[in-house]
């Protein structure tokens, strides 16, 4: 099929930015810059913003509805597509409408995911040919989870995030709760109790069970919603922390005991049932070809 032809169904369709979660999270040390060095298990769950990029003849990079709340120079898929035409000299355009289910502020990576999303499959309709680790690279520019949602599966990851290798784990039943609340990161980051000295584990640990987010206790004293909504979690699983939050989560085995427990909490929380899956939506999709008529 002419690639022409292959770039015209791309551009009509939906493109998936999932949502992720740290299924495991330690402060290992400090950098001399301030930013701290850790260690995570990102896993991506089937809940998705979706993204359409529409062709323009201007040149010009647009939103087709902001957001409310974020100015259109600061919002991350705007920024995205903007670094991709100064970095390849790319003179075409695109208005961009983006379709938000993912709650903001919450830790699933919702605007992270959107930047990731705009970066790879720009980089496919513009024809730019950037290699997958230079996207990554680029996107570490716009965020520290961003190149987790550029490389496209579960990972361990090290350093600031950004140093990924591929993990392959149980792809389970979630829920998650979004609290009535927005958890300030910098804030979190910048407690005198923090825990920052953690020993470093190995994946295999993390297999056996060590699952702990050092930043749990910070965020539970700090933000009295986190702290309710652990509590009414736990009643049905372990409850735990993805990032800084808000949202918390638990893992269960089956999608019938999920669902009873999401049934009971969604009459008091923001509440949402979703699967684990260890391979972006975003690159089954793309491998898929079925937006290919």
């Amino acid at each position: 099929m002419a690639q022409n032809q292959t770039n015209r169904s791309m551009w009509a369709e939906e493109w998936p930015a999932p949502a992720k979660l740290n299924l495991m999270l330690r402060i290992t040390g400090q950098r001399s810059d301030g930013y701290h060095l850790l260690q995570t298990v990102f896993q991506f769950i089937d809940m998705c913003d979706w993204i359409i990029f529409h062709p323009v003849s201007d040149g010009q990079i647009s939103l087709q509805k902001p957001i409310p709340g974020v100015l259109e120079a600061d919002d991350l898929t705007i920024r995205a597509a903007k670094l991709l035409k100064s970095e390849t000299g790319c003179e075409q355009g695109v208005c961009i409408e983006v379709k938000k289910n993912l709650p903001m502020g919450g830790g699933l990576g919702g605007g992270s995911s959107d930047a990731a999303t705009t970066l790879v499959v720009l980089n496919a309709l513009w024809g730019l040919q950037l290699s997958t680790e230079r996207l990554m690279e680029l996107g570490l520019t716009l965020g520290a989870d961003v190149p987790v949602f550029v490389y496209g599966y579960s990972a361990w990851a090290e350093g600031v995030g950004e140093k990924l290798k591929r993990i392959d784990i149980p792809e389970q039943w979630f829920v998650v709760i979004k609290p009535d609340c927005h958890v300030n990161t910098k804030e979190i980051f910048l407690s005198k109790d923090l825990t920052r000295d953690s020993k470093s584990i190995t994946i295999d640990d993390f297999i056996a069970g060590q699952n702990q987010n050092d930043c749990v206790d910070v965020v539970r004293e700090s933000y009295q919603s986190v702290k309710e909504a652990l509590i009414d979690l736990s009643e049905f699983s372990e409850a735990r922390l993805t990032g800084t939050g808000a949202c918390v989560f638990a893992q269960f085995d089956s999608e019938v005991v999920a669902a009873n427990a999401y049934r009971s909490l969604r009459r008091k929380w923001q509440v949402y049932l979703a699967k684990g899956v260890n391979e972006s939506p975003l690159f089954l999709k793309l491998k898929s070809g079925s937006f290919i008529s």
